[in-house]
């Protein structure tokens, strides 16, 4: 199932998402879609990783030598 969403875009970004996805050969939803896909999966990576290291801390992991310490 599909949802319409409707997003207000500046002149300048408009502009933009339309070079975007004439030069990628994509449609300006197309783009839009990809770039909501990469910051969700941003966004969820960079909390775990917040967790994670609230978590290594707590271990007295606190360095990358610290972790290559832990797993090796």
């Amino acid at each position: 199932m599909r949802t319409v969403v409707s997003v207000s875009l500046s002149k300048d970004l408009a502009v933009e998402l339309q070079k975007t996805a004439k030069a990628e050969g994509k449609s300006k939803s197309g783009v839009i879609k990809e770039a909501l896909r990469s910051y969700i999966w941003e966004s969820k990576f960079m909390a775990l990783r917040k967790k994670m290291t609230r978590k290594a801390e707590t271990k007295g992991i606190l360095t990358d030598e610290d972790v290559f310490k832990a797993v090796s």
